[in-house]
């Protein structure tokens, strides 16, 4: 019995070490990314974050009008996969922060200033997580490069935006996109 409790001592311990190792990389990037802003670059990122509700409404919304238009079934089966992808990552998302509970960089870091101050929690990125929902749906309902490639630099997009206004961790933002991908691919059985 007392060489189990003192592997699981030696995990814990071992294990905190493994996550404040990664927690000051997280810093790290982000006291560099804050340290090379320019007001041009935050202004892109700024508007890249904000459109991305926009994108992902318009995504699921577009499919479904084009698809009454054309009258084409499997197109509004594939409007029904996206929103339900992006829905589904989204009540995941804000489910998993409310368990975690994991504060905003700035809060945790006085020393680090987001471009502007969000509520709730940090992990993992919603903005991320719902962006590759959408996106991964969307490339996997139509496995075109054209279609691929342009979804895969969005959501890489809204994911770096976290983090260069200052709002997310980096792993904050690896985890949304993990739970968008994996929730494209859990919603899969939408697909025509």
């Amino acid at each position: 019995m007392k060489i189990i409790f003192c592997g699981l001592v030696c995990i814990l311990y071992y294990t905190a070490e493994a996550q404040s190792g990664l927690q000051r990389t997280d810093v790290n990037i982000l006291e560099y990314l804050e340290a090379h802003r320019t007001p041009g670059q935050t202004a892109f990122w700024r508007t890249v974050s904000d459109a991305n509700n926009c994108v992902n409404i318009g995504i699921p919304v577009t499919l479904l009008a084009t698809g009454i238009i054309r009258n084409d079934a499997d197109m509004k089966k594939n409007a029904l996969y996206t929103a339900s992808s992006t829905a589904v990552s989204y009540l995941l998302d804000f489910a998993i922060k409310h368990i975690v509970k994991r504060p905003r960089p700035f809060i945790a870091n006085i020393h680090l200033t987001p471009v502007y101050r969000p509520g709730a929690y940090s992990f993992p990125s919603g903005h991320t997580s719902s962006s590759f929902g959408a996106t991964m749906a969307l490339a996997r309902a139509y496995p075109k490069w054209y279609v691929i490639v342009p979804a895969m630099l969005w959501s890489s997009g809204v994911g770096y935006s976290r983090m260069y206004l200052g709002v997310h961790y980096p792993t904050d933002v690896g985890a949304g996109a993990a739970l968008g991908i994996g929730t494209a691919f859990g919603m899969g059985f939408l697909r025509p």
